[in-house]
């Protein structure tokens, strides 16, 4: 929870008396074994532990304005929380392994210790801690993790231009030729066997006039024509003949 407070005293003097207490007592221990140079300020709505400007003018990197962040002491809504960035940025494990062996449960998130009594934290392990990361330990550790931040941003840039020129040679030539070749060759010489099949299968059958013969005709009409003159023909001869009758009377 963050606080309004303009100062340490006025941060405490909102807190419950316990938690007052508890914050109090580990403020004792941070103050007395800091290295020289940092101070004791209110930041981030709670009780910080910073590298002035003066020393680091640069400032913290989020927000160059303020000073860079060695440490912060917050009473939240269930639980305190102490921050100690050169724990959670270079020597957690370290920090771990002398916790477990005072026999303690240490219960650390991603950036801060949380605790509910005093007797939570090994307050002997912290002061070594404290005595430990100094303020010239502290940046050189805080710059080499700049670099570090630093150093994907320029392999992102030098990637860029080997992605332009593999994406677009293959998705152009895939695309076109499979759909052009593969759709005008299928449907034309599908649809040329069937009509012919069906005109073989009217040919054959011979049923419907309206189907045309290989001179133009229609088949129904010259069979027709074909029967009338055939008849015709056969008349004209059986004229043209003499019966038998009449052959034997003359």
């Amino acid at each position: 929870m963050q606080s309004k407070a303009p100062t340490v005293a006025a941060y405490l003097e909102e807190l419950p008396a316990e938690r007052r207490t508890l914050l109090d007592a580990v403020r004792k221990v941070i103050r007395a074994n800091l290295d020289k140079g940092i101070q004791e300020v209110m930041n981030y709505g709670m009780i910080g532990y910073v590298i002035p400007h003066s020393i680091y003018p640069d400032g913290y990197h989020c927000d160059p304005s303020k000073p860079f962040p060695y440490g912060g002491l917050a009473s939240q809504k269930n639980y305190c929380s102490l921050y100690l960035f050169p724990v959670y940025a270079e020597a957690e494990d370290w920090f771990r392994e002398e916790w477990k062996k005072g026999g303690k449960k240490l219960d650390i998130g991603k950036c801060c210790i949380r605790f509910k009594r005093l007797e939570d934290l090994d307050l002997e392990v912290l002061a070594r801690a404290l005595r430990r990361f100094t303020v010239a330990q502290t940046l050189q550790c805080y710059q080499q993790l700049l670099g570090n931040r630093a150093k994907p941003g320029k392999r992102r840039g030098a990637s860029q231009p080997t992605s332009k020129p593999t994406s677009k040679p293959t998705s152009k030539p895939t695309s076109k030729p499979a759909s052009k070749p593969a759709s005008k060759p299928a449907s034309k010489p599908a649809s040329k066997p069937a009509s012919k099949r069906k005109l073989e299968s009217k040919l054959d059958a011979g049923d419907e006039p309206g189907v045309k013969s290989g001179r133009g005709k229609p088949v129904g009409t010259a069979a027709k024509r074909a029967g009338k003159t055939t008849t015709s023909v056969a008349k004209v001869k059986a004229k043209a003949q003499p019966s038998k009758k009449q052959s034997r009377r003359g």
